[in-house]
Parts: C-alpha cells; structure tokens; sequence
C-alpha cells in the first residue's frame, strides 16, 4: 500500500510539473485559460479511462490544489474515502454522488454543471458519469483516496 501512495504522487507530481496550465504554484496569482489546459493519463489511483489536468499547486504535496478530471460516459468511482477535505464543482455533464459503503446508483444524486459539493474527511462515497462529464476538485493535498473494498483499488489490479 505503502509503493501505491508513494507511486500515486509521483505520478502526480510529474504531471504537475508538466501541465503548462499547473504553472503558477499555490503561491501566486493563476490565469488559467480553457484552451490552455492540458488532459493527461489519470493517475493509477483512479479507474483507468479518467484524465486530469492540474490547475493549481501540486496534488502529491502539501497545500492547497485545483485539478479538473475528465471522465468519459460510464465512468465509475468505487465507495472510498480521503483523509482530506474535498471539494467538486462540475464544469460539464453530469456527475452522480452516492454516500456509503455500497455502490447503489438507485440512492445517487446527480449534480449538473455548475453544481458543487463539499465532502468531510473520511466520508466513504462513490461517483459515476452516465456522459462524457468534467468536475474540478479541489482541497488541500496531498490529495489521496482509499477504497472501502480492496478489491476495488485499481492499484492492485492489472490496468
């Protein structure tokens, strides 16, 4: 579990040196242009299929981040938690929120864009996008995510 989290910010923090949109640091004053931003390969924390772009600061590290994901139609998130604070805005689509241990689309509240949700370290929910759908995070890092099943960590499992 240990290699996984230490693999999962290095991942992030490459593509926050890389992203032209992730130039300004949480330091300092961002203009970040729509056209300017750039998809990448979501870390291997997610379910394969994601992008992300990193807007602000550095996701890996301590401080405060902004990151937008890109989740294609069907995309899936498994009940998990983060030891941090977390905030999601939706840019585009619609994205479906549960809370629990239990992946039940039945009990899901879809948010559509321009909707926000703000969620308490440690509270165990699941997403899922039944459209191509865009949501911004963002929270103070280092940004990670444990899943209620094991089974369900795409880190242990072959992407």
């Amino acid at each position: 579990m240990r290699v996984a989290l230490v693999l999962l910010l290095a991942v992030l923090a490459d593509l926050a040196a890389s992203s032209p949109a992730a130039a300004a640091d949480a330091d300092t004053t961002a203009f970040v242009h729509a056209k300017d931003i750039v998809f990448g390969p979501a870390p291997p924390a997610l379910p394969a299929g994601a992008r992300i772009a990193v807007l602000l600061g550095n996701p890996s590290a301590e401080g405060p981040f902004v990151i937008r994901l890109m989740l294609p139609k069907g995309y899936r998130i498994p009940p998990h938690s983060h030891s941090r604070d977390e905030q999601v805005t939706v840019i585009s689509g619609t994205m479906y929120l549960g809370m629990g241990d239990v992946f039940d689309p039945a009990t899901a509240r879809g948010l559509a864009a321009g909707g926000f949700h703000a969620l308490r370290a440690g509270t165990r929910h699941y997403a899922f996008a039944k459209q191509p759908t865009i949501v911004q995070v963002s929270g103070n890092g280092p940004f990670d995510i444990t899943y209620v099943k094991p089974a369900d960590d795409p880190r242990t499992a072959a992407r």
